[in-house]
């Protein structure tokens, strides 16, 4: 155990957290030059692809000191993006140090400061990374200014590398074996080990990551898990290392993983506790923060036939991302589906993709949505994420909506765009600062449901690229609010309604209007698209309908020939009409999501 290193790296986004964890893993373990590559913690393709980390990955690392000692060193990457903060929090429970990773360039940035936070709740020894030095534009100094004034830790014990050059490797690998303290615990006590992560092995069952904090469990060990009262017989432990390296045991302070023929789903509980069935602990571990959802959006199979597979999909998803909740939902549209809460609109844009390419799901989303809070004229707090759940108007006393505080760093240039931008979202006390020369800090207290649709979008737009975004929740704040329908001949949508702020409602009626006319296809009768609050009409747009030519057999000859044959073909549009169905294809309530202008 004196020889064990269990540490964390944490930083905002794009701050080089996955290739830092490239050049240690290269360092450490001799990595064939035909599996060297970039980002080799980051296992899915979507990770690759954006450049970002989504799930926190585990890897032992073999290093040999200064002083000829040799020690394990276990590596738990994290993502850097705020919608991924709860992967921190678990990585951060199975830890006993950190690298906080700090951009030359960039400084301290909003995330930084959070997961500096998350780490001080755990007890846990920070060691500062100033990252990204060979940049011509690195401000080391500045940046040592920033870790003490912003961060309170002391900047002469900061660590000065670059991932990307391979500068300042060996000088961090020994300062993780000096600074970072070995893991406490006995492992002649019962076995109690943190359930951190898991993933679905389709041969295997459900794969276990976690860490050992008191005993040691081995294959043929019968174990039971805390908070089901499950027991399982242990087929397999090990240790991560570029693939699962089998081992004959896990003691206390190792972290690893476990087999255990754990068949469904539901069995393994991210946060849970490990012991032995015949000598168990006497208490569970303390878990970590569960993740809250923010953002909210109904998904349906394209086919009624395909809803047993995505509950399944959903249902092994969840193993791999404990943050998503879902319950069963209801469409007069669309059918049977599933009311999702993401923590995000990243958060819910990976899951949709996922979805797609791990399980190959074809989906419908609806338009995202926040929970609001409605209070009645009895007194009661009612709390709706689901448009189809909007109280009675006549018995809404007030109403309230979460409210963000964005932080918005931006070169000079592009200041007045984004402060537009953010007075079109309903933005509220703005405030400036200058981290760095060239740059500015704009905070807003911005509406979420203004940011969840396409904010994000519209920010890169207007800086063309350089507006990076962060946020954190501060709460609800009284609105005035009204739940938007949409009609199609009369007829409510309800997958297509949606709950806004009264001074943007007909902006969106008009928005989604023009939209479904586009993407409906004509039919033989006229199809009013209607935007309307209670009985209010507020938006309209007319599908016009195809017109056979039913005089063309009449040449010359009387008028009212002519005449009674029209007369008869509208009387027949007009019987067509009451028994009309309007078909809206899938397209349009993707037309609807994409709502950009």
């Amino acid at each position: 155990m004196p020889n064990i290193r269990n540490f964390s790296i944490i930083a905002h986004i794009d701050h080089g957290k996955s290739t830092l964890a490239d050049r240690l893993i290269q360092a450490t373990i001799l990595v064939p030059e035909r599996l060297v590559r970039d980002q080799m913690l980051d296992t899915m393709d979507l990770e690759r692809e954006r450049g970002i980390t989504i799930k926190s990955n585990t890897i032992t690392l073999p290093y040999v000191a200064a002083d000829g000692r040799e020690y394990e060193l276990n590596l738990i990457d994290t993502p850097g993006h705020v919608d991924f903060s709860y992967e921190v929090s678990r990585a951060l429970a199975s830890c006993e140090g950190v690298l906080l990773l700090v951009d030359a360039s960039q400084g301290v940035e909003a995330q930084t400061l959070a997961n500096l936070y998350l780490a001080m709740e755990h007890d846990l020894e920070i060691i500062p990374v100033i990252n990204k030095i060979d940049l011509p534009q690195a401000d080391i100094e500045g940046v040592k200014e920033q870790i003490r004034q912003e961060l309170g830790l002391d900047p002469e014990g900061a660590i000065l590398c670059s991932a990307k050059e391979g500068i300042g490797i060996e000088t961090l690998l020994e300062a993780i074996v000096r600074r970072i303290p070995p893991p406490a615990g006995s492992p002649d006590a019962p076995l109690s080990a943190l359930i951190f992560d898991a993933n679905y092995d389709s041969f295997r069952g459900s794969v276990v990551s976690l860490r050992v904090f008191e005993g040691r469990v081995k294959p043929g060990d019968l174990i039971r898990f805390m908070s089901t009262g499950n027991v399982y017989k242990v087929e397999e432990v090990g240790i991560f290392s570029l693939a699962r390296l089998p081992q004959p045991e896990l003691g206390a302070g190792d972290v690893g993983y476990l087999m255990a023929n754990i068949k469904t789903v539901r069995d393994t509980r991210i946060g849970d506790t490990v012991t032995l069935d015949a000598n168990p602990a006497r208490q569970a571990l303390p878990g970590f923060k569960e993740p809250k959802p923010v953002v909210f959006a109904s998904i349906y199979p394209l086919s009624n036939d395909d809803y047993q597979a995505l509950a399944d999909a959903l249902e092994k998803y969840q193993l791999n991302d404990a943050a998503i909740v879902f319950q069963k939902d209801s469409s007069a549209a669309l059918g049977q589906g599933f009311r999702c809460g993401f923590l995000g609109l990243l958060h819910l844009e990976i899951v949709q993709e996922r979805l797609a390419r791990e399980f190959g799901q074809s989906l419908i989303m609806t338009v995202p949505g926040v929970r609001y809070e409605f209070i009645l004229t009895d007194g009661q707090m009612v709390a709706v994420d689901n448009p189809q759940h909007y109280p009675d108007p006549a018995k809404i006393q007030q109403t309230a909506e979460p409210y963000i505080r964005a932080a918005i760093m931006v070169p000079e240039r592009f200041v007045g765009a984004v402060m537009k931008l953010c007075t079109e979202r309903r933005g509220e006390n703005p405030h400036f600062s200058n981290p760095l020369p060239g740059r500015v800090e704009l905070r807003y207290d911005l509406p979420l449901a203004e940011v969840i649709i396409d904010f994000y979008d519209k920010l890169k737009s207007v800086t063309q690229g350089y507006g990076s975004f962060d946020y954190d929740l501060i709460g609800y704040r009284e609105s005035d609010l009204v739940k938007l329908d949409i009609l199609l001949n009369g007829e409510k949508v309800d997958a297509l309604s949606m709950i806004v702020h009264r001074r943007r409602a007909r902006e969106w009626a008009v928005r989604v209007c023009e939209r479904l006319k586009e993407e409906i296809p004509r039919q033989q009768f006229k199809i009013a698209i209607q935007g309307a609050i209670g009985g209010k009409i507020i938006a309209r747009e007319t599908i016009s309908a195809f017109r056979k030519d039913v005089t063309a057999k009449c040449y010359g000859g009387d008028i009212t020939r002519k005449r009674k044959l029209l007369e008869k073909q509208k009387e027949g549009k007009k019987r067509m009409k009451m028994v009309g169905q309007v078909t809206i294809p899938q397209s349009a309530f993707v037309a609807v999501l994409k709502s950009g202008e």
